[in-house]
Order: C-alpha cells, then sequence, then structure tokens
C-alpha cells in the first residue's frame, strides 16, 4: 500500500488569462460563470486520466495559477467546489494560501503559530479568517479539506470540517493557539474537546468507501445498493446484500442531520434486512421537528445510498396496489426521474399472480443504448408490456425452465436518470445478460425481501423507460 498520496501536475488547455478571468472568480458576485473553473478542471484531468468506462476516480485538486487581485478585491483562479462530474468525482481548492502552508513535517508546528500579519497588498485574506500566517493555513488547508470531503459524498454536518470548524484545524498540531485575528484573543491550551475533525457521520462513509479500505477488510462485494419497501402501518422494509450501516434521519427543517441510527459491524451480525418504523424515526428527532415531513437516508456498508424524500407519502396509499382477490401489492423505491418528454406511468400486475392457472415462461427485454421496454410471455402464449417494443428488433430473451419451477427472482437495475440497463434474475440463481448500456447510471439490485415475491413492475415509460420499480406481495 502507498504511504503517501499520487501528485501529478496536469496541464490545461485553457491560458492562464482565461483560468484568471473575473466571469469565473467565485467569489465575484458580479461572475457570470462562477462554477466554470469545476467544469475546465474537470474536463482536463478526465483527458489527462483517461478512465475506462465505468471506472471512477477520486481527485482533490489545487489550483497553481490562484492570484489575489488587490484592485479588484477578488482571488482570480479560485473556487471551493466539490462533487462529481460523472465517474470522476473531484474537489478543486486555490492555492492562494500556499506561501502559508508547511511544506515538510517539521515545518507543521512552526506554520501552525506564525502570527505573520496578511499583507493584503499581496496575498488574501480569504473570508476574512485568515488575518496571519497561521488563520491562513487554516483556511487553505482546512477549506480544501472540506471539499475533498465533499468528493467522498459527505454533505454539510453540524459539526466539524463538513461545518467550519477547520479554522481551528492548528489545534490539531500544537498545545496552545497563538493570537486569532479572527477572534481577537489571544488564544489560549488547544484541549482535544476544542479540536477540528470529522463528524461521526462522515467517519461512517469514510469506513464503507474504496478509499479507505484496509487490507484485512473483505472483498468488495460489486453490489453496493440499497432498496426499500413500504410496509403496512406505517412501516419501511430496507435491504442491501452487503449490510445497513447507518441511518440519519432529517425533520422538515433539517438542513444538516442531526439524528441517526448506527449499525456497526463489529458489535453483531450484519443486518441486511430491517424494518424502520415512523413513529420511532420520529422520536428521535427533536421535539419542533416531529411533526412535519420526516426524510430518511439509508447507507449500507457497501457505501450504497438510498434517500425517502418523505416518509410518510412512501408509505402512504399511493404505494399499495390492489391485486384482486383481496390483495394488496406494495411498491418499491422507483428508480429513474420519469422526467422524460412525453413520459407516462405505467403500472402492470403479473397474469400469473392474478390467475393461478398461468405461468409466466419467459421475458423479452427490449434495448438499445438503454431499455425500453420488457414483454412478459406465459405458458398460454399471452403477453403483457411493460414501456415499448424499441432498440434491439425482437428484443432478447430470458427463457425461464418451468419444469424445474424456476421464476422470475429479481432484477439488477442501473439506473440514473431513466433505466440504462436490466439484468434477470431467477429463482435458481441464473442471472442474464445485462441488456442496454452496462455502463450507463449506477447499479441497483431488486429483490424482495424475505417472505415477498414479485408480482408486477411499476415506473413510466417516455422515449425509453425513465421510471421503474417491482411490485412484491407475500
Amino acid at each position: 500500500m502507498r504511504s503517501e498520496a499520487r501528485v501529478h501536475v496536469i496541464r490545461c488547455e485553457k491560458t492562464v488569462a482565461e483560468l484568471r478571468d473575473l466571469n469565473r472568480a467565485q467569489q465575484n458576485q458580479q461572475a457570470t460563470d462562477k462554477d466554470g473553473l469545476f467544469g475546465i478542471v474537470a474536463d482536463s484531468v478526465r483527458k489527462y486520466l483517461n478512465p475506462l468506462p465505468g471506472q471512477k476516480n477520486y481527485v482533490s485538486v489545487l489550483l497553481l495559477d490562484s492570484q489575489w487581485d488587490a484592485n479588484a478585491k477578488t482571488i482570480r483562479g479560485h473556487a471551493a467546489l466539490g462533487g462529481n462530474s460523472g465517474d470522476l468525482q473531484l474537489a478543486i481548492f486555490g492555492s492562494h494560501c500556499l506561501q502559508s502552508y508547511p511544506a515538510c513535517f517539521e515545518e507543521v508546528v512552526p506554520a501552525f503559530v506564525d502570527c505573520t500579519p496578511t499583507d493584503t497588498n499581496w496575498v488574501a485574506n480569504d473570508c476574512n479568517d485568515a488575518g496571519s500566517s497561521w488563520e491562513a493555513a487554516n483556511i487553505g488547508i482546512g477549506a480544501h479539506l472540506h471539499e475533498t470531503g465533499h468528493l467522498f459524498g459527505c454533505p454539510h454536518q453540524e459539526t466539524g470540517i463538513m461545518l467550519r470548524d477547520y479554522v481551528v484545524l492548528n489545534r490539531t498540531f500544537v498545545p496552545r493557539e497563538a493570537y486569532s485575528t479572527r477572534t481577537k484573543s489571544k488564544g489560549g491550551l488547544a484541549l482535544p474537546a476544542d479540536e477540528c475533525g470529522w463528524h461521526r457521520l462522515d467517519a461512517l462513509r469514510f469506513r464503507a468507501h474504496p478509499a479507505f479500505r484496509l487490507p484485512s477488510d473483505p472483498p468488495l462485494s460489486p453490489d453496493e445498493s440499497v432498496q426499500v419497501f413500504p410496509t403496512d402501518g406505517g412501516g419501511v422494509t430496507a435491504v442491501a446484500s452487503t449490510g445497513i450501516s447507518f441511518v440519519e434521519i432529517y425533520g422538515e427543517n433539517d438542513d444538516v442531520c442531526h439524528a441517526w441510527i448506527e449499525f456497526p459491524m463489529d458489535s453483531g451480525p450484519v443486518q441486511r434486512q430491517m424494518a424502520l418504523h415512523e413513529q420511532d424515526l420520529r422520536s428521535r428527532l427533536a421535539d419542533a421537528n416531529r411533526k412535519g415531513r420526516v426524510r430518511v437516508s439509508i447507507k449500507s456498508h457497501g457505501g450504497g445510498s438510498l434517500t425517502i424524500d418523505d416518509l410518510k407519502a412512501f408509505t402512504g396509499r399511493e404505494s399499495f396496489v390492489k391485486i384482486g382477490s383481496g390483495k394488496v401489492a406494495s411498491r418499491s423505491y422507483t428508480l429513474g426521474d420519469s422526467g422524460m418528454d412525453g413520459s407516462k406511468r405505467e403500472e402492470l400486475v403479473f397474469t400469473s399472480a392474478m390467475k393461478q392457472d398461468r405461468v409466466m415462461s419467459r421475458i423479452i427485454v427490449y434495448h438499445g443504448a438503454a431499455v425500453d421496454g420488457l414483454e412478459f410471455v406465459y405458458d398460454d402464449d399471452t403477453t403483457q408490456l411493460f414501456g415499448k417494443k424499441g432498440g434491439k428488433r425482437g428484443g432478447d430473451v430470458v427463457e425461464f425452465d418451468l419444469r424445474r419451477g424456476e421464476y422470475l427472482s429479481g432484477f439488477v437495475v442501473r439506473a440514473g436518470s431513466w433505466v440504462d440497463g436490466l439484468q434477470v434474475m431467477t429463482s435458481l440463481g441464473r442471472k442474464s445478460a445485462m441488456f442496454g448500456n452496462s455502463h450507463g447510471g449506477s447499479a441497483h439490485t431488486l429483490i424482495p425481501p424475505r417472505g415477498y415475491a414479485i408480482c408486477g413492475v411499476s415506473g413510466s415509460c417516455g422515449p425509453w423507460v425513465d421510471g421503474f420499480a417491482v411490485l412484491i406481495k407475500r
């Protein structure tokens, strides 16, 4: 394993003047392209790394052409941004505080006690929090670390680096804090309780992230996804093959997470399926937020995530479908945005789920660069079509071995804004090819919880399928 980060010096196709254009300066209130540097850097990094289709890269970039413009009172060639551009997870930050950084391990303590005043004739006092050299190091290193947290999937938190606690980053490295121009105080002892750190939820994310894996960790599962199914009584059943790691709970007015439930692997068996109840989740919120809309975000040990924006709506009547004989099916979380032009909602209950004299014998998947439709064929040659017969003429057929009692057990769906690809899974453990775009979107495994079976599909279709869910019943 490497003990040091790999550093690449990447040249950009843009000129220095173009990078320092005031219209691209994020802190310029009149800028017309504040986020433009992110796209420029993403294109340059992608061209340099030349990644394979579906390959993820995690890159934190220091913009070496940043410059403080004393006349415009703006840092040119700088933006503090973190997120993703396709499969490239990217953070960018300017180098306008670089003069204050330690150049080696021996310079760490001296750098964080250097009280040299910031001369704004030459260098920036970023956000008025960098009035001295050690405070500039805090802001430069800490804010860049904040954006790096975003590239690893961390949102803003109630405390820690993902808030703005990095203004006291120095306290981790020195026993006493020097005079602070930010607080106009002479400092004092740097106690552990007053240090800057990562929030507990950030640490839980890092534990599941491939970039933080240890040699002793078990092999990564290819299926990191989380799926949820509404159940009677306002409950939700969450399923993840790698196990549920933690659940974030947000009240209606919460911008950051204040309540969560952890399920660590070292304190008991891995929770691959669990029931979450609305009343219990609400009880964990602050009193003022218990009556409004509740949002939950469920994370797996494999790094997957699924967010239910409105728990009450997801478990309401709209998520249940009558399938005859007094039986009701529930609808899984819908994959895809269902937002394409001409998109229409579709719902299909299998004939074999309503009539005992029919058995599904095969599925025909129509696809091209995405999934166009699914046709379900029964042993009496009757059919049901979800979506449309587009893409490859005749589609691809998945046959079930009826003599051995084989039946549909689930799907692997690759989806983003629409359904890019789909794979059929059977009760005998067989998997079809991935039909459609095998590298598009992200993978999600749709398998019913224990005691349930798939009885239909739901979603929407525009030019091709742009929403997909399964219906399940006991």
